[in-house]
């Protein structure tokens, strides 16, 4: 009776390859997978680092309606759905924007991408629209101002 698997060659026939090796070197792939499969865990768990603490920032002045405030890592805006912090880092290459008050716009003098003062991408070479960060407005004894969570 013939079997459909035999290849008519005798094992001796494939000088390279025989099932005792086959068998071998399967094994063999077994044991890396399952290695790089429980070193996986361990190596996230060594690479883990805590979340990071927001960092807050004070901005001591009153901003009026449709007013501004340009600070180092961001610009503050303020209208009347009420204060709003969007980030200076492009999203493309991280350069520092500027705002734009004639166009409205913040500009990036990289490549000039291009945002509203909402944070929404409006052209340029920037894959995503700007981060923006919680405000909230100083009240009480704290005197006017708002504090950003960076």
């Amino acid at each position: 009776m013939n079997n459909p698997f035999d290849s008519g060659q005798r094992d001796d026939q494939c000088p390279g390859q025989t099932r005792r090796g086959f068998m071998a070197r399967g094994y063999l792939w077994l044991q890396w997978l399952a290695g790089a499969l429980l070193l996986y865990p361990v190596m996230k768990f060594i690479d883990f680092s805590p979340p990071k603490k927001p960092r807050l920032v004070k901005v001591l002045k009153e901003v009026a309606i449709n007013g501004f405030v340009v600070e180092h890592d961001f610009i503050l805006f303020v209208d009347q759905d009420g204060p709003r912090a969007i980030s200076r880092k492009c999203t493309h290459l991280g350069c520092r924007l500027n705002y734009q008050t004639r166009e409205n716009v913040l500009l990036c003098p990289c490549h000039q991408s291009r945002f509203t003062t909402g944070g929404r991408r409006i052209s340029g070479p920037a894959p995503k629209d700007l981060p923006s960060y919680p405000v909230t407005k100083m009240s009480g004894n704290e005197g006017p101002g708002y504090v950003v969570s960076l």
